[in-house]
């Protein structure tokens, strides 16, 4: 099979395994730290376990060089994961999720100050326009009062989506380093931060660790983050970023589309309308202006 082809493949499925994320950790009746420290754990161990068995060199130098940006975008990480996880249990997972995919917003915002990049006036248009949708989304133009719920999901979502973008903007500063190498770190200190979080913070009741919320949680941390991270960074060496930018909104549009069909969250047409408004923006930001 052609490379490119079988990138594509393997973009795809990545794409579409974390388009189902939200599908599992709803089902998941634990805190949202414990979900994510099981998932940091489990992902550095899959990815452990791939670099023994395909013989790939973990770099001890590389990652003694980046060691502090890796544990503070680890950090963002697992924090990320918690803000996610609850803003899924809060608002719903489209709401979530389209709260989530602001992060291209929050990137085009700091990139001036952090990356010394100056905003385009494309990109300036796509935040306007996703700040739109997201006041579309948080429910102000739907019939009757917005839940106090929903509000509070919908500020997770953008906590996520913020940390997410702090993530990206601290790998842009890191130096030379590969992506597998750079996920192991990251993954097994988001477990580690989180871990004192959760042990402190939440409240976890031995009695809802089942059968089933074990079987959902090794799910979520072999398929959803060791599997899901492999495919993605395996498949985004062999084709373009603006291929890679596209491919990304399956995610989304999965996740939205699934919790709709199987848990029955639904949006309102301004949401839907608001939604549109966000990840397009998103996804024209993200394009080049001119493509090769």
């Amino acid at each position: 099979m052609n490379s490119n082809l079988t990138s594509k493949i393997n973009l795809i499925l990545s794409m579409a395994i974390f388009g189902t994320i939200g599908i599992f950790t709803y089902y998941i009746p634990l805190p949202s730290g414990a979900i994510a420290f099981v998932r940091g754990t489990i992902g550095t161990l899959c990815l452990l376990a791939f670099a023994l068995f395909s013989k790939t060199k973990i770099s001890f130098k590389d990652i003694k060089a980046n060691l502090l940006l890796l544990i503070f975008s680890g950090a963002a990480i697992g924090f990320n994961w918690i803000f996610l996880f609850e803003a899924y249990k809060k608002a719903g997972v489209p709401v979530a999720t389209v709260c989530y995919y602001m992060s291209p917003v929050f990137v085009i915002l700091a990139s001036p100050l952090v990356l010394k990049e100056r905003i385009s006036p494309k990109k300036m248009i796509c935040v306007l326009t996703s700040l739109l949708g997201m006041v579309l989304v948080c429910g102000l133009f739907s019939s009757g009062n917005i839940e106090d719920t929903l509000f509070v999901g919908v500020l997770f979502g953008l906590a996520a989506a913020a940390l997410y973008a702090t993530v990206i903007m601290l790998n842009k500063k890191l130096g030379e380093i590969s992506s597998h190498n750079r996920t192991i770190v990251q993954l097994s200190a988001a477990a580690i931060v989180v871990l004192p979080y959760s042990l402190i913070v939440e409240n976890i009741n031995l009695s809802d660790i089942t059968f089933t919320a074990v079987v959902l949680l090794v799910i979520v941390g072999v398929l959803h983050t060791g599997v899901a991270y492999l495919l993605y960074f395996g498949s985004i060496k062999g084709i373009s970023a603006q291929t890679v930018a596209i491919f990304s909104y399956i995610d989304p549009v999965l996740a939205i589309v699934l919790s709709a069909l199987i848990l029955g969250q639904s949006m309102d047409i301004p949401q839907i309308i608001g939604a549109l408004f966000v990840l397009v923006s998103a996804l024209i930001s993200e394009l080049p202006t001119k493509a090769k």
